[in-house]
């Protein structure tokens, strides 16, 4: 993610994402907080230092990220990027949760190991 882009998300570190958001849109003189602000600050409460990200599978339209916590527990955000509300299953250690998310919804998901 960068932290500043203008209003044509530029520019972009080398090697780095074409399509992020910047955490702070800044044009000229103006500058505003965008989403990646928001996501940054959620994730900061719940992605304490020493977490480490696993891997996940990305099924169609619920893009995720998920890590295990240096308290042993893992957290996971999900967003539901389709038009209509998306099921879904979480597997981890053995059980599955089943949940759903509307359209265009983000939720974050805490399991304390």
């Amino acid at each position: 993610m960068e932290l500043t882009a203008d209003s044509d998300l530029l520019p972009h570190t080398e090697g780095g994402c074409d399509q992020c958001l910047g955490a702070l849109t800044i044009d000229g003189d103006q500058g505003a907080t965008k989403s990646g602000h928001y996501i940054i600050a959620h994730f900061s409460k719940f992605v304490v230092p020493g977490s480490v990200r696993v891997n996940t599978n990305l099924p169609e339209n619920l893009s995720n990220v998920a890590f295990k916590t240096s308290e042993g527990g893992t957290v996971m955000a999900v967003i539901n990027t389709a038009n209509t509300s998306q099921n879904f299953n979480i597997e981890l250690a053995d059980k599955t949760y089943t949940t759903s998310l509307g359209a265009g919804d983000v939720a974050t998901y805490i399991f304390e190991d």
